[in-house]
């Protein structure tokens, strides 16, 4: 069958596409997945470089969010699933330990893959296979961060750093979706205008001047009475910018994360920690009920995922050249 591997840690030319990979057949517990659509992450990209501390099998076929139809069962699996429409959990556990579809084992960068049973969500008719493809890594991940730990609430004034990415996006989205006053900060003013669209009610380029400025032109800084700043940040970058974020938020706020896409050895200011009694909180992941409710929620017409891109399985190498490159607003998907 077809499918894109990647063969070594390194550059991108470690992506090769084949059209002689074997067939997969579903073993004890498990399903083949005629795939649909498999959403492109930094998280490929991180697996592609080598990440410190994980050891890979490669080559691997990489792609963890997937969406398509079942062909076919093992005999353990209730036949009833064939011919479904399924949405892929990627997170599995084998010896107590977390494993990510796609990383670890074969994922959807294929026309077929084989995936646990345990870990289908069927999709109704209403949602398409790209909006449930845009879901798990970016979508299950900002609603856990945002909803399931942070409990966003009407009226609440959200920052969204890196908003033009998969997971700021979303974070956009879902803080919208709750009834909050949105800041959304990016780097062009294509990104810019983009987030416009999709509800941010104010924008701010970072490039330009700090988004510290941007909070305080917008909400004004934050005081000690509890006046000034915003409720809510979000900051999956890390590396410097938590001093900063630290002085955006009013008096009770509270920081979220998720991740730390520029480094994780942070300095954090600890006297607007405890001077503006801030909470910092940080979610890991999703679990399967943050996708049901995001499934539940396209199909009631209430949340439509950004997709910015559609490509070939073949052009993977370009897909992640377009988010190293940061060309991307919301997700790019490949499809068989």
């Amino acid at each position: 069958m077809k499918a894109t591997l990647t063969v070594a840690h390194g550059d991108r030319s470690m992506l090769q596409f084949r059209d002689d990979h074997p067939t997969p057949t579903a073993g004890t517990g498990q399903v083949v997945v005629n795939v649909a659509a498999c959403a492109v992450n930094f998280h490929d990209v991180f697996t592609r470089r080598g990440m410190p501390g994980i050891t890979l099998d490669l080559p691997v076929v990489v792609g963890s969010d997937i969406a398509g139809t079942v062909a076919s069962v093992g005999s353990d699996v209730d036949q009833s699933w064939v011919g479904k429409r399924v949405l892929v959990d990627p997170v599995y556990f084998h010896d107590g330990k977390p494993h990510m579809i796609g990383e670890t084992v074969d994922g959807g960068r294929a026309e077929q893959v084989a995936v646990p049973a345990e870990n289908l969500i069927e999709l109704p008719d209403s949602v398409s296979f790209e909006a449930a493809a845009s879901l798990p890594l970016a979508y299950g991940t900002a609603w856990r961060m945002m909803v399931t730990i942070g409990n966003v609430t009407e009226g609440e004034k959200v920052l969204v750093l890196g908003a033009s990415g998969g997971v700021g996006a979303a974070c956009v989205q879902i803080a919208k979706l709750r009834g909050c006053e949105v800041l959304a900060c990016a780097s062009s003013e294509q990104k810019l205008q983009r987030l416009r669209d999709i509800g941010a009610d104010h924008v701010h380029n970072y490039v330009e001047t700090p988004f510290l400025d941007g909070v305080k032109s917008v909400y004004g800084k934050p005081r000690l009475d509890g006046s000034g700043g915003v409720t809510v940040a979000v900051n999956f970058t890390g590396g410097d910018t938590m001093p900063a974020t630290q002085r955006c938020v009013s008096l009770g706020g509270r920081i979220l994360t998720c991740g730390a896409t520029a480094g994780y050895d942070l300095q954090v200011d600890a006297r607007y920690w405890w001077s503006y009694e801030h909470k910092m909180l940080g979610s890991d992941g999703w679990k399967r009920s943050d996708l049901e409710a995001l499934v539940a929620l396209i199909a009631e017409g209430r949340l439509d995922p950004v997709v910015d891109v559609e490509l070939p399985i073949s052009e993977a190498a370009e897909a992640e050249r377009m988010i190293e490159d940061r060309e991307v607003f919301g997700k790019i998907l490949l499809k068989p």
